[in-house]
């Protein structure tokens, strides 16, 4: 495996997971699961906050909701490979910024 991959799915998982503690977090506080509907509540300030929290826990929000959506619905395999899909590339994306960010701080080195 090249270095650019190993790099990649290290930036994945990262994303990944950094998506899982934002989202458990968020739960763990409000007592409920956050969902993309947390974008309609309330004031402009919690509006951008909540845009914030949504950019990095949106991978685990898509993943939690098609596992419950092949479950629970029945969607097809196909519905279900195109939100993999989406949320992998969501979660490299998101990823990749953070661990730019956290380079730029010198929390990081590659």
């Amino acid at each position: 495996m090249s270095p650019e991959a190993i790099n990649s799915l290290l930036v994945l998982s990262f994303g990944f997971s950094v998506a899982g503690v934002l989202a458990t977090g968020y739960q763990l506080v409000t007592a409920e699961p956050p969902s993309f509907l947390i974008l309609g509540d309330g004031a402009r300030p919690k509006a951008v906050a909540s845009v914030l929290f949504l950019v990095f826990a949106a991978p685990f929000i898509i993943m939690r909701n098609t596992v419950r959506g092949r479950r629970v619905e029945r969607r097809n395999f196909l519905a279900a490979m195109f939100s993999t899909v989406i949320a992998g590339f969501w979660s490299l994306m998101s990823g990749t910024v953070l661990v730019m960010a956290l380079q730029a701080v010198g929390l990081f080195q590659a």
